[in-house]
This record gives C-alpha cells, sequence and structure tokens, in this order.
C-alpha cells in the first residue's frame, strides 16, 4: 500500500500537490513545476522525500507524503517535518493516511528521530480529529511566521 516514490513518480506527486491545494483553498499558490520537483526529490542532493499510497486492488496512486529532516536542537537529534500529507477524495477511510503517517513514524524509531511534525489548517476539522485520534497533540503555543515574495526579498537584500 505505501512505498517510497522514484522520479517516474514525480507527475503523480505534481498533481497530487495540486490537488491538495486546490483542497486548502489555495491553488494560485501552488507554483512548483514538476522539474523542481524532481529535482528537490531526486537530484544530485535530494532536500525532499516521498511516500506514494497505492490503492491495494488497482495500484494506482491514490495519496503521498511529502517530507524532509529537521533538527531538534534541544533532543540534539533529527526529525521529519511533514509538508505534505493527502490523500485524494475517493481513495479517504481507506487508511491510507494513517499508513502513510505509520510509515514516517517508523523511519523516525529506526533512525532514532525524536519528532514528527506537521501544520494543519485551523479549519480542517476533519484532519484535526484523524491527527488525534493517532495521538498528535497541537503544539498550540507555537505560531508559526513566514516571509515569502516582496518581504523575503526585502529582507535579504
Amino acid at each position: 500500500m505505501i512505498r517510497t516514490a522514484t522520479p517516474a513518480d514525480v507527475p503523480v506527486i505534481h498533481a497530487l500537490v495540486r490537488e491538495l491545494a486546490d483542497y486548502e483553498e489555495a491553488l494560485h499558490e501552488a507554483r512548483a513545476t514538476e522539474e523542481q520537483l524532481r529535482e528537490a526529490l531526486f537530484g544530485e542532493r535530494p532536500a525532499a522525500f516521498a511516500h506514494i499510497a497505492e490503492d491495494d486492488t488497482t495500484g494506482e496512486p491514490v495519496g503521498f507524503c511529502l517530507w524532509f529532516q529537521n533538527f531538534s536542537t534541544w533532543r540534539g537529534v533529527h526529525g521529519i517535518y511533514l509538508e505534505d500529507l493527502y490523500v485524494r477524495p475517493e481513495a479517504r477511510g481507506g487508511g491510507h493516511g494513517k499508513a502513510l503517517l505509520s510509515e514516517l513514524a517508523r523511519i523516525c524509531v529506526e533512525r532514532g528521530y525524536a519528532r514528527l511534525e506537521w501544520s494543519v489548517l485551523n479549519w480542517n476539522e476533519p484532519s484535526i480529529d484523524f491527527y488525534k485520534a493517532l495521538g498528535a497533540a497541537p503544539q498550540d503555543e507555537w505560531t508559526v511566521y513566514r516571509l515569502t515574495d516582496g518581504a523575503l526579498a526585502r529582507l535579504g537584500s
């Protein structure tokens, strides 16, 4: 059901990223190209990693997760930051999301990583309920900040 992505999966990963952006009502912000994803996932120095969830019967991709390593100075070890987790609506409830998260948790345990972290939109109650049912705890005392576009360029120049 879950497998490590290969370069041949880049077109489907790109499509799933766009489906996720549409679900999150931010399709206009999804600017990544297939080539950018290919380089990030499979280039000379991969910066991210991905897994594909396949339908058990057809073998068709029904979801994915994309992640990268982070580091905890408090724990002194790496962790995983889950950038995207998405399962197509018609495949939800089939265990694919849980299987993807279980694979990432397995990697954390195997490698001695201390954390598996991600963000979820405040309005996404189905996902929040799903994560809580797995034992994930919200980090309500932290607020995410982001610099992009003009603000990033101004600060960086």
